[in-house]
C-alpha cells in the first residue's frame, strides 16, 4: 500500500481531479462532492458497480480497470485510498508528471474549508452514527454537507453538499488521517483497539484519539462505557466535554432499553426524560443514537426535536441490510469485520429472528487482523450464531502471511460441529442453504467483498428444499 504524506502542502487551487478506486462506497462520496462543487471529476475502478454508474450520470468520466492512459493531459491532482498499491499505473504516471498526489482524506480536508466541522471517529459505530447525525440534521433544516462512509439508505447517497455551515465526516482513524481535519465537534463512539499494523501498539492508538479530541475547537462528545474511551477523556484537557452511555455518571445516559425488534430507550439529559424508538435493531444502535443526540444538544438544537430527526434514521447500506426472503429464509448482509462488531450486529439479529436460528459467513478481513483475532473471532460467532461458514480471506491492501487463511477461525471453535471452513463460494452458498429453514437468518459479515455472495445465497435458497 502507498504511505500517504500527511505533510504536503495541499494545491490553492484544483480544477480537474482524477480518483483512483472511484467506485468505493468513500471516494464516490468525495468525488460527488468535488462534481457538485463544478470540478471537472475522472475516475477508474477496476469493475463497475452502482457508484460508478452513478457518478456517470451526475458527470465524471469513469475508466474500467487502471491505466496510466485514464490520466488525461489536464489533471491538476490525483486522488488515492490506502487500498491502493504503489505500482498503479496511474499513480506511476501521476508521480512522474508531477502532479499532486492526495490521500482521500487531504482532498476532503482540501474541500471542508472554512466550514464548522463535525467529525464521528471510533473504532466501531461511525457509519450508523454519522448517519443519524445527518439525518436528525436535515429534519432540523440545518442543511449540512456530508461524507459518510456508507449510503443513507433514506436519501440513496453517502454524500452531498448543503447549503448549512456544518459539515459532517466520518473520520477514518484507520491510519491515522482523521487528524487532518479541523474539527469544531468530535464524536468518538469507542477507541478498541484495531489497525495495529499502522499504530504498533495500543498505547499509539489511544494516543492518536486523545489528539483528534484535544484540536476540536467547540465540543468533545465520548463514550463513557468504552473503556477505551474512558481512558482517552482522562487524558484530555479540554474546555467543553459531554459523555454519553449507560454509566450513571454520563452527560447523556440511556437506559430502560427495550431490543426487542426495533430498539426503544430512554435518554436522560439535564434533568429531564426523553423516550424513543429507533427504526434499526440492537442496543448498539441505541448507543450509537445517544452519542448523536449529544452532539446535536451540544450544538444546541432541542433535545426532543434532536431525538424525533434520530428516530426517522433508516439505516445505510450494509449495516445489517435485508436483501432478501427465499422459502422464509431471510438474507442479510452487515459490514462487521471486528469481534466487538460482529457481536453487535449478531445480537442485533437475535432481536428480529424470533425462534429462528442465525447461520453467519465469515470473512474474515485482512491477513494482519485474521492472524491476531482469529480465537476472539471463534468466540464471538460460537458463542452468538448457531452455524457458521468460514471463507477465506479478503486481504485487501495487504499482502499474504503464509499459513494465515480462514482455517484459523473455524480451527478455533471449541465445538467443530457447528462451523465450516469453505472457501469456494459455492459451496459455501450450498452448504448455507442446505442447512437453512423457515425462519432462519443467513448472514454474511465483513467489510471485504462478500456481500458479492449474496446473490449465489438466494439463488442456492430457490433450488434446494428446505432443511
Amino acid at each position: 500500500m502507498i504511505s500517504p504524506d500527511f505533510t504536503q502542502e495541499l494545491p490553492a487551487e484544483l480544477g480537474s481531479v482524477h480518483f483512483v478506486g472511484i467506485g468505493g462506497s468513500g471516494m464516490s462520496g468525495i468525488a460527488r462532492l468535488f462534481l457538485g462543487a463544478g470540478h471537472t471529476v475522472t475516475g477508474s475502478d477496476r469493475s463497475e458497480n452502482h457508484n460508478t454508474e452513478a457518478l456517470r450520470e451526475l458527470g465524471a468520466t469513469v475508466s474500467i480497470g487502471h491505466d496510466a492512459a485514464n490520466l488525461s493531459p489536464d489533471v491538476d491532482a490525483l486522488v488515492f485510498t490506502g487500498a491502493l498499491w504503489p505500482d498503479n499505473p496511474e499513480y506511476l504516471a501521476a508521480v512522474e508528471r508531477g502532479i499532486p498526489v492526495l490521500h482521500r482524506s487531504q482532498a476532503l480536508a482540501w474541500l471542508i474549508s472554512d466550514q464548522r466541522l463535525i467529525a464521528v471517529a471510533g473504532a466501531h459505530g461511525k457509519t450508523t452514527s454519522t448517519g443519524m447525525i445527518i439525518t436528525a440534521l436535515l429534519q432540523l433544516g440545518a442543511d449540512p454537507s456530508f461524507v459518510n462512509g456508507g449510503v443513507i439508505q433514506s436519501l440513496g447517497v453517502s454524500s452531498a453538499r448543503g447549503e448549512g455551515e456544518l459539515f459532517v465526516v466520518e473520520a477514518d482513524e484507520s491510519d491515522g488521517s482523521f487528524l487532518l481535519y479541523d474539527t469544531a465537534v468530535a464524536l468518538i463512539t469507542n477507541v478498541d483497539a484495531d489497525h495495529l499494523d499502522h499504530y504498533g501498539s495500543h498505547e499509539a492508538f489511544d494516543e492518536a484519539f486523545v489528539t483528534f479530541a484535544s484540536r476540536a475547537s467547540e465540543l468533545v462528545v465520548v463514550s463513557s462505557d468504552d473503556p477505551g474511551a474512558v481512558r482517552v477523556t482522562k487524558a484530555l484537557d479540554h474546555k467543553r466535554v459531554i459523555t454519553f452511555g449507560e454509566d450513571a455518571a454520563a452527560h447523556a445516559r440511556v437506559h430502560s432499553i427495550t431490543s426487542e425488534g426495533p430498539v426503544a430507550f430512554t435518554v436522560s439529559w439535564q434533568g429531564a426524560d426523553y423516550p424513543a424508538q429507533l427504526r434499526v435493531p440492537g442496543k448498539h444502535n441505541a448507543l450509537n443514537a445517544v452519542g448523536a443526540f449529544a452532539v446535536l444538544v451540544g450544538l444546541g438544537f432541542e433535545p426532543a426535536a434532536a431525538l424525533a430527526g434520530i428516530e426517522l434514521f433508516g439505516g445505510t447500506e450494509r449495516r445489517f441490510e435485508l436483501h432478501g426472503v427465499v422459502r422464509g429464509v431471510s438474507v442479510y448482509d452487515d459490514y462487521a469485520h471486528h469481534p466487538t462488531e460482529v457481536a453487535a450486529a449478531l445480537s442485533a439479529a437475535r432481536t428480529v429472528v424470533g425462534a429462528g436460528r442465525i447461520i453467519a459467513v465469515h470473512q474474515p478481513h485482512l491477513y494482519s487482523r485474521t492472524q491476531l483475532m482469529a480465537g476472539d473471532f471463534a468466540a464471538v460467532y460460537e458463542q452468538l450464531a448457531d452455524e457458521t461458514i468460514v471463507l477465506d480471506v479478503y486481504g485487501a491492501r495487504e499482502d499474504p502471511i503464509p499459513g494465515v487463511t480462514g482455517a484459523l477461525v473455524s480451527e478455533r471453535f471449541a465445538d467443530p460441529a457447528h462451523v465450516s471452513y469453505l472457501p469456494d463460494w459455492q459451496q459455501a452458498a450450498d452448504h448455507a442453504a442446505s442447512i437453512a429453514r423457515e425462519g432462519d437468518i443467513i448472514m454474511t459479515l465483513s467489510c471485504g467483498d462478500v456481500y458479492r455472495i449474496v446473490p449465489q445465497l438466494l439463488a442456492s435458497l430457490q433450488a434446494t428444499p428446505s432443511a
